[in-house]
């Protein structure tokens, strides 16, 4: 089993630039799939992840 810990006093670094991320960037995308936001380094703007939401029709 895999344990989740949270972590408040940890900086994360963005794998890009190697910088802390102190803000996180993210910008909504809509398409005929639904809702998504991606997310991007504030400091090299490199791309660090994508959401994913089902469209209302898929629940």
């Amino acid at each position: 089993m895999l344990k989740v810990e949270e972590k408040n006093d940890i900086t994360p670094i963005c794998p890009h630039c190697e910088q802390p991320i102190t803000t996180l960037w993210f910008r909504k995308i809509e398409s005929f799939l639904g809702k998504r936001y991606i997310y991007f380094c504030s400091t090299c703007k490199k791309t660090l992840g994508i959401s994913h939401r089902k469209g209302f029709w898929m629940g």
